[in-house]
């Protein structure tokens, strides 16, 4: 009986095949240059939950800044440039550069961290009544 439920299993695994990577999760990851987990842990380490409700990170119920749920379906950031990963990642490192006089402080994000947590942001914060996460407009990408 063992050597058939293995056989099974193997025949279903072969069946299946390699996974084709999603287009979506490629493009976001592509147009970062970050890495969702890393962004996980970068969010983590700056404390960004303690002023952000950020679905996937577990003290992620700050009151301060807006909640972070959707990201990828917002159309602006901080209500002043267009929701694209070159404008995310700037904000993330120097808000005050794209809203002067923000509430949201320089934290010292390295680059490659602000690229880490905007993948993490655009892929990971959907609820799910919105659907999955999207790029808005395809035209605003570059990698930046």
């Amino acid at each position: 009986m063992r050597v058939f439920l293995a056989s099974l299993a193997m025949s279903a695994l072969v069946a299946c095949g390699p996974q084709e990577p999603d287009p979506v999760i490629a493009e976001i990851v592509a147009n970062t240059g970050g890495r969702p987990d890393s962004g996980a842990a970068a969010i983590a380490r700056y404390g960004c939950g303690s002023c952000h409700v950020i679905p996937g990170i577990p003290v992620g119920r700050g009151m301060v800044g807006p909640p972070l749920t959707d990201f990828a379906r917002r159309a602006y950031i901080a209500g002043q440039v267009v929701n694209a990963p070159g404008n995310l990642i700037a904000w993330i490192q120097r808000p005050d550069s794209v809203e002067p006089g923000t509430a949201m402080p320089p934290l010292g994000v390295t680059k490659q961290q602000a690229r880490d947590i905007a993948a993490y942001l655009y892929l990971n914060t959907a609820t799910g009544g919105l659907g999955p996460p999207r790029l808005l407009n395809p035209s605003l990408l570059g990698k930046h």
